[in-house]
This record gives structure tokens, sequence and C-alpha cells, in this order.
């Protein structure tokens, strides 16, 4: 038999650890057609005829956003089989007012009442049988994070399947309740029973999403309304603030029956922790310190000693097991190399494979322990449940600047991968806001870019602390000076909505969830290095060393190669910002591949899996290509410019226009070449006193910077570019 379960629940409920756990990696993500909103189902562990649907996390089942709308379309028009509403235990009272809907709408409920864990350790408790009587759903006490409860939840929901449709036990007031049996009388009579109290609270509510789906006339519409005016003059308010105030009355009675609260009205420990990290003057000198340490750790300390090892004796000449001077391991390339000679190989593929493959992917691959690091930190922070403090923290700051609190959001999921930081945009209601969020949110190292900042850091800046936390500092700078500045202009003006989240309690994390995290984010950059970066190598091998010379084609020196004539071609294009060889010009642009291509690419033009002839580590030969200055502008530019591919083709999804897909990447270029020029050659200003024509442009582009952060806005509508944005839902 066949079932289909329907997760639904409020954001930060443990709905997605919930889904984590009950299907593993059988799982299939999209998007609901129509709509760019994620789209998660899965099948049960161990049994296929199970299928789990994740509904995007929702607070009711009114049509305010559109992950409401769509997780109420999948309930009322596909109906699941069983409805599992997770609700977080340290916070009922809120959770209760979308399971009061849920119960309405003629399905099978079982309520998981998450974080049990935390709940015993407040000494708190929840009556599991006076919640039963009060909602007529089978409550299961779980911790999704440490999978306890969760296969006592799996039987109950599979065995409601069969059962009978949950019933709901609240009832509004006298004359509430005779209005909805009058608009089941007279529009809904020919629905199944179960189904008509949900759409007569909706109609009620006037909802207009409803009203079309029923298709209800206009004598109909009208009928009704005269009822509902007639309890809205007599209650004094609105009939949706009606029907919500009396569901809150009802938890009430719930929460005050069911729950018993150990220290009422004494701070929780995470009240008290709050009061600190979320202080007006606290909280953003602790957040940066806190990206400091995070990124010198990652970058400088732990993670940069990974990586020495990883570059100087995996894909380098070698290193000495455990540290004992007498056993010495050669490198991978050496072992290969060996092995190459020993079989004869052309001299063309030995290249191929040490200094092409191995060198390139090598180099790349060199970068992971401290990527690794970085996503332990990161797992740790979200989980713990600081990175919302963050949100909160940014949300007063990014509002100033003109951008949505919740455009944090999506940044905060950029720091892994620009891909899904683009698609968590969907989930800000404001177009513009919307837009503007996906145009800057690859501003964010994400951990693609986070080899070229320890490859700079390393090379030319002899492994400084401050040079990775301020690749990270420099890009939420772009944030919020582009905010300001496109907020000012006609396609974006507008005020901000505000933002409201969840802040949950702090908690340790569990250990595997923190190496699952890790991992999953780890393995898709190690992948991406055995597939994309590894053709991308080749390709540059090849191009680098084969060209035309006396009128034949074959293997020739790397400045008469074709890269180095196409290098040569467009590096003019970069001499104002201080790196116009041609060997940082094609990084740049294999960078928009992946941005590991860049210190792929690198690794190959300057022979990673090579001594320099003085014995020198190779890093040297890419150091002596720059000065200081012009590698903090290379840095800056890589940082700021167009992403990879993957990540512009999410950007052309989500603008879902071509012309405000090219806008977005034209300004993400043109940004990046601005500011890396003003940098470098003001700096050259500062530092020896050069100027030019050069030094004219950067006053020039710095001046009109100042001024589009200092003028005021236009007061007019905004404008955009004459284009309308259709969803079909």
């Amino acid at each position: 038999m066949s079932v289909t379960i329907a997760l639904a629940g409020n954001p930060n409920s443990g709905k997605t650890t919930l889904f984590n756990s009950l299907t593993g990696s059988n799982q299939y993500v999209g998007n609901w057609p129509g709509v760019t909103v994620e789209k998660k189902e899965g099948k049960l562990r161990g049994n296929k005829d199970i299928s789990i649907m994740d509904l995007p996390g929702i607070y009711s089942l009114s049509p305010y956003s559109l992950e409401e709308v769509v997780s109420r379309n999948y309930l009322i028009d596909e109906r699941p089989d069983v409805i599992i509403n997770i609700i977080d235990g340290t916070n009922i009272e809120r959770n209760l007012f979308l399971t009061t809907q849920l119960t309405e709408i003629g399905i099978p409920v079982i309520i998981a009442v998450n974080m049990m864990d935390m709940v015993d350790k407040s000494g708190n408790k929840i009556n599991a049988e006076n919640l039963k009587k009060a909602l007529g759903c089978d409550i299961v006490y779980i911790s999704a994070l440490k999978n306890t409860g969760v296969a006592e939840l799996t039987e109950l929901a599979i065995k409601a399947a069969d059962g009978t449709k949950t019933i709901p036990q609240h009832s509004f007031s006298g004359s509430v309740e005779h209005t909805l049996a009058h608009i089941e009388e007279a529009v809904l009579h020919k629905l199944p029973e179960e189904q008509q109290r949900f759409y007569a609270i909706k109609l009620f509510e006037r909802d207009a999403k409803i009203a079309e789906k029923l298709a209800l006339t206009g004598e109909q519409i009208a009928h009704i309304e005269e009822d509902i005016k007639r309890r809205e003059a007599e209650l004094d308010d609105d009939s949706e603030s009606i029907i919500s105030a009396e569901r809150y009355k009802y938890i009430d009675s719930i929460i005050n029956d069911c729950l018993k609260v150990k220290n009422k009205g004494q701070l929780s420990i995470s009240d008290k922790i709050d009061k600190i990290v979320t202080n007006r003057f606290l909280a953003l000198p602790i957040f940066v310190l806190v990206m400091i340490i995070v990124y010198t750790v990652s970058v400088t300390t732990v993670g940069g000693w990974a990586t020495d090892w990883a570059n100087d004796g995996l894909f380098g000449d070698g290193f000495h097991l455990f540290g004992i001077e007498n056993v010495w391991i050669p490198g991978i390339p050496v072992i290969v190399g060996d092995a190459l000679e020993a079989i004869g190989c052309a001299e063309w593929l030995h290249g191929l494979i040490v200094d092409g493959i191995i060198g390139g992917v090598g180099a790349v691959l060199g970068f992971v322990p401290q990527i690794l690091v970085l996503f332990i930190f990161l797992a740790f922070l979200e989980g713990c449940g600081y990175m919302a403090r963050i949100a909160f923290i940014l949300d007063r700051i990014f509002r100033k600047f003109g951008l949505s609190g919740k455009s944090f959001i999506p940044i905060l999921i950029g720091t892994g991968c620009g891909v899904p930081g683009i698609m968590a945009s969907r989930t800000i209601e404001s177009d513009s806001d919307r837009k503007m969020t996906i145009m800057t949110t690859t501003f964010i190292p994400c951990a693609a870019k986070l080899p070229i900042i320890a490859l700079i850091a390393g090379a030319l800046f002899g492994g400084a602390w401050w040079v990775a936390p301020s690749a990270y500092f420099i890009g939420i700078a772009a944030i919020l000076c582009s905010g300001v500045i496109l907020k000012k202009t006609r396609m974006f003006t507008g005020d901000t909505l505000p933002f409201v989240m969840e802040l949950p309690p702090y908690h340790f994390p569990t250990v595997g969830a923190i190496l699952r995290s890790m991992w999953e984010r780890g393995w898709s950059f190690i992948k991406k290095a055995g597939t994309i970066i590894l053709l991308a190598v080749i390709f540059v091998w090849f191009t680098s060393n084969f060209g035309i010379e006396d009128g034949s084609f074959g293997m020739v020196d790397m400045d008469n190669s074709i890269l180095a004539a196409f290098g040569n071609a467009i590096a003019w294009i970069f001499v104002p910002l201080g790196w116009g060889n041609w060997q940082a010009a094609v990084a740049a642009i294999t960078g928009l591949i992946a941005k590991e291509n860049v210190v792929g690419t690198f690794g190959v033009l300057f022979g990673f899996a090579e001594v320099a002839e003085d014995g020198a580590e190779v890093w040297t030969l890419l150091a002596a290509s720059f000065t200081a200055l012009s590698a903090y502008s290379f840095l800056i530019f890589n940082l700021l410019c167009a992403p990879c591919f993957a990540a512009i083709g999410a950007i052309r999804r989500e603008m879902n226009n071509v012309r405000w897909f090219w806008f977005a990447i034209g300004y993400q270029t043109v940004f990046a070449y601005a500011v890396s020029l003003c940098v470098y050659q003001l700096g050259m200003l500062f530092t020896i006193g050069s100027f030019g024509i050069g030094t004219v442009f950067a006053f020039a582009l710095t001046a009109f910077f100042i001024y589009m952060l200092v003028r005021k806005p236009k007061k007019n509508i905004r404008l955009g570019f004459g284009l309308k944005q259709e969803v079909n839902v």
C-alpha cells in the first residue's frame, strides 16, 4: 500500500531535520510547478511505498506568502494521506496556530512535539494526553536532531492513513459558528463533509483565492457577505481578526491545561545569553570577533597548517610520516611522475597527467582542509542557534541600507555555495528586494572562493591573519553599499518590508549533525574538483602547451601558446587593476566556469607539481608576478565579479527575465572592476606617489560612489524595466 505523508510546520521547528531523518539519501529536490519555491520529496528509509513531502515552512494557511499558498494548495488539492505537524516544544503556543488550521482540512493529523530534549532540560512539562484531547490528534514526543521518537511517529502516521479523518475539537463563538454554518449550507454543501469547515472559515476571512477556486458567482459572494458584515458589526472587528483572536483564545486554554512552566517569569539561559549577544552596542563587535576567529582558524591556523601539509606534502614533494625524520613518503606528483617515466610514457602525456591534472586539480584539492574546517564552524554556529541571532542583529543594519532583513538568510547560505543562496531569496516578498538580494548575494565569499583567499593570503601576504576576515567583510560592505546605491534608483525605490523571524533556543548540536553538514558541503566541493575543474585544467594545460610555431602546430613554450595569445589579447583590460599579465587575466576568466579554477589555472601555469630552480616552493613564482597591492586588487575582483556558471544559471532562473539577468551580471562585473580599480590606483598613489590617468578615473569613481551613497532618494514610484512579473500558483 502506497502512503503519502506531508510534513507541515513553522520555520525552525525542525521539519527539515525530521525529513532528513525519515528519508536519508532518498530525496528529490526541485521546484513546485509554476513557482520558484523549493519542492522536497523522498521515500521513507526501508519502505519505498511511503512517500514523504516536506512542505515549505509556514506560520498559517492564509495566503500571505508564496510558501503559504504552495503549502495550502498541496494540502487541499493533492490531499496527502496523513499530515505530520511538527511543532517546536519550546514555543508551543505560537506553533499551535498552524495546528488548529491543519485539523480543519479533513486529513488525519499526527502531531510531533519536537525538541523534547530541550523541553525536559528546562524542567517544563507538556501533558500529551490533555493535548491529544484538546486537538483530537495523536501526540508523539520526538527529538528530530537525536532521532528519538521518530520510529514511533512513523508507525502512527502509517496507521493513521487507514484511520478516520481528524475532526477539529475547537469551536468559535456562537454567532461566528452560526455564520460558518450558513456559508456551508449556502455554497459548500456539495463538498465532502470533512472539508466544508475549512472552506467556510476561509470564505468568512474573505480569502479571494478560495473564492476563485470554488468558482463562486457574484450572487453567492454577495449573499454570504451580508452575514459576514453583520458579524463584523456585532463584534466590532474585521472577519480575519475575529478568527485569529478566537484561535488564540482557544490556544490559551490549551496551554493552561497542557503546559506547566517550571520557572515562569524567569529568564531562560537563552534569554540571558541574548541579553549580551543581541545587545544594541555589543552585538556587532561580538559578531565581528566571531567571524575573525572563524576565518583565522579556518584559513591561517588549523586549516592553514592542514592545507600546507596537503599542498607541500600530499600534492608536493612528499612528507615525513608522523613527523618521523627517516620515514619519507613521496607526494602524488612524484609517485605518478616516476611511474610514468618507468613505463616510458610520452612527454606530452606525462605533462598532461602530472602538470595538468595533478597540478591543477591538486592545487584545488589542497585547500579542502581549510574548507572543511570552515564548514565545521558554520555548522556549529547554525546548529547552536547563533546564526539566527546574526540575522536578527544584521536586520537592523540591513534595513538602514535599504535591504530586507530577510536578505541575510540567502547571504548566510551563500557562504557555503552561491547557488542555494540565490535560490533562498525566494522567501523575500518584495519583488525589488528579492532582485536586489539576487544581485548581491554572491558578493559574500563562498566555499569556492576560499581557495583564492587562502592562496593570496599564503603566497602574497605570508599567511597574514587579516586577509581572510577582510575578504568576508569586504563582501558584506559591498552588499550594504549596493543596497544604498540601488535603493536610490527608480528600479528599486520603495519601502523595505519588515523581517519577522523566530529565535530558536541555544543548544549544542550533535557531533554527527555537524560532521554530516560539513561532509555534505565539502563533498559537493570535492565532486566539482573531479568533474568541472578536471575538464577545465585539462583544457588549460592543452591550450597553454600547444600552439603554432614556425608554421606548424604542436607543443611550444607557454608564452607562445594558444592560451597566452588569448590572455595577451584581453590582459590590457586588467592593466589599470594592477595585474595585466596574461596568466592572471586567463585565471580570472576561467574562474567564471568555477571559482576554484582560478587556483587550478595558476597550478597549471605556474607548475604546481614542480619546484623552482632555486629550490623555493612554486607559489613563489606566483608571488613574483604580483605586488601585495595588485594581489589584493586581484582578490577583490574575483570576490565581487560575476560568479561561476552554476550561480549565473541560478540568477537567470530566479530573475526569470533576460534583461534583468544581464543587468545583474553587468552590475556585478562593473562594480567589481570599479572597486578593484579604486583600491589599486589610490593605493599606488598613497604608497609610492604614483599618479596617472588611472588615478584620475579612480578619484572620479570614488566621488561618484560617495555621491550615490549620500544623495537623497527620489520620491517617485518604482518603474523597473517596464516589465511585469507573472507567477502562476
